[in-house]
């Protein structure tokens, strides 16, 4: 499966990493490794690969021999990556990478549950530890699974597939990714662009499952406290969740935050600015590569620069937008 694994704007992450001799980055979001396959072709450096799934470290195990000690796979979450490097004996990184949300080979096996294209267990758990989404289909609410819904997939219909849910589970519990699927199909006809209408549910109960908004969170913050002067952060998002969130986080840790007002005076309370942003758009993916790769169509790239201030206090909670999270 790593082997069918295709990275995503990995020409333009490079070009936001620089990666140089004697770095060291980390792919926090390690996957198949293609971004840290990369980053140790483009230079003479050290790389710290995380993935919070057994499997996908597994897979890095067999390619780390390949590169004879420049490459190192742990298992963890990449939310907690300051600590995961410190523990592999570095203090501090020249780059940080995340491709966020999941990966080819974990949804390609109908088993982990993550996609509707094969009928599956409805798991959908990057660990295997925790809730899976059937644990949330068949206990929720109907008004929590609408939130759900709508908050993380942002389903316009949520109300009435949330309805329809607790109807169908009424009658037996929902078990498998086609049953879901197809109550899914029985409330919203198939859009005019045919994405298959269970897209947007399917991708809320992964977020909901995984916690995913919130580790970005946690993602940021590591990254900022792990990331040395002029390091480099570069993430790649696939929704507006994500997106919004890497976009209000850079703004604000770069000193770009919109006041309340034109005519407030400067808050001198507020930390000097951590990063230096790159550009103030994200960057998006060629024709070409979206022809080659369909899954690249709704990714967006966004990186950073550190600065040598310190990473802010935890205390100083990110404006982030995020729902339920």
């Amino acid at each position: 499966m790593a082997a069918s694994h295709t990275p995503v704007m990995l020409r333009e992450v490079l070009q936001v990493l620089e990666p140089k001799d004697g770095g060291i980055y980390v792919d926090g979001t390690f996957g198949g490794g293609g971004y840290a396959r990369a980053v140790l072709d483009a230079a003479n450096c050290e790389v710290v690969g995380i993935d919070r799934d057994a499997e996908a470290v597994r897979r890095g195990s067999v390619i780390a021999k390949r590169y004879r000690g420049r490459l190192r796979v742990v298992e963890g979450r990449y939310g907690e990556m300051d600590r995961l490097v410190r523990e592999a004996d570095r203090q501090q990184v020249d780059g940080v990478a995340l491709d966020l949300g999941i990966s080819s080979a974990q949804l390609d096996d109908p088993e982990r549950g993550f996609s509707f294209r094969f009928d599956g267990p409805l798991d959908m758990r990057m660990q295997r530890d925790g809730a899976t989404a059937a644990d949330l289909i068949n206990t929720l609410s109907e008004k929590e699974l609408a939130d759900i819904i709508y908050l993380y997939g942002e389903e316009r219909a949520a109300r009435r597939i949330a309805r329809a849910i607790v109807d169908a589970r009424g009658e037996d519990p929902i078990r498998r990714t086609g049953e879901l699927a197809e109550i899914v199909r029985g409330v919203l006809a198939r859009a005019r662009d045919g994405i298959d209408p269970a897209t947007r549910t399917f991708q809320a109960l992964r977020i909901a499952v995984n916690d995913e908004l919130r580790e970005l969170d946690r993602g940021l913050i590591a990254a900022e406290r792990l990331l040395g002067p002029k390091g480099r952060l570069a993430v790649v998002s696939f929704h507006s969740l994500e997106d919004r969130r890497v976009k209000s986080f850079l703004r604000e840790r770069s000193g770009r935050a919109p006041r309340p007002s034109r005519y407030a005076p400067e808050d001198a309370s507020t930390p000097e600015p951590t990063f230096r942003s790159l550009r103030t758009s994200a960057v998006r993916p060629s024709q070409e590569e979206v022809a080659r790769n369909p899954r690249a169509r709704s990714a967006r790239l966004r990186g950073a620069e550190r600065t040598d201030a310190p990473a802010w206090p935890m205390s100083i909670v990110p404006a982030l937008n995020g729902g339920l999270a």
